[in-house]
């Protein structure tokens, strides 16, 4: 998984895949998904990302399975 943040346009955009885009879904008036032949999601753009997204600050953590 791939984030860019483009600060020229506040736009983020989320890569999941390398898949071959099939179709792009508008969500909402700046949220998009593109989604490939079989329904899996392959990109997420957001746009005006610090306000519908609150992208003012990105972390990422890995989650270890828990066990019962």
């Amino acid at each position: 998984m791939r984030v860019k943040y483009f600060s020229d346009t506040d736009t983020a955009h989320i890569e999941f895949t390398d898949n071959e885009v099939h179709e792009t879904k508008e969500i909402s008036e700046n949220i998009y998904i593109d989604i490939d032949a079989n329904g899996n999601i392959v990109n997420m753009t957001v746009e005006h990302a610090k306000d519908n997204a609150g992208l003012w600050e990105f972390s990422y953590q890995e989650m270890s399975r828990q066990t019962a």
